[in-house]
């Protein structure tokens, strides 16, 4: 239920409140153990102030997100090279096969400013 809450927009309201501690109970009885929640969807981190709310404090949240950005950040601070094949001053460009609407819409709540996406239709691009 986490996902369709991230996706219409519910994910930061009271009633997303009853889903959040309902899941995080149905994964904390599952062991007594558990130090360490990974969020390993890319919708979960703008849920991740609700998750914590409802986790314990000694529970570390990771995201994913985060992982996978500081494991980049590693990898170019060791690979320098790949600088020089880098434009300075780069574009962005957001294209997807769903409704460019409903697409820049969530894709702002991450990206964190407004985008203007192209839609791209994959039967017309068939091989």
């Amino acid at each position: 239920m986490w996902v369709p809450l991230v996706e219409n927009e519910e994910y930061d309201t009271h009633g997303a409140d009853y889903f959040v501690k309902k899941y995080i109970n149905q994964l904390l009885d599952q062991s007594p153990v558990i130090d360490t929640v990974l969020l390993a969807c890319t919708h979960y981190p703008l849920m991740h102030d609700k998750i914590r709310e409802y986790t314990p404090a000694d529970i570390k949240i990771l995201s994913q997100g985060e992982i996978v950005a500081n494991s980049l950040v590693d990898y170019l601070q060791r690979h320098p090279e790949i600088k020089n094949k880098l434009s300075p001053g780069g574009s962005h460009h957001f294209y997807t096969t769903d409704s460019t609407e409903d697409f820049d819409r969530h894709a702002a709540n991450f990206y964190g400013a407004e985008i203007s996406s192209v839609h791209v239709d994959l039967e017309a691009h068939k091989l």
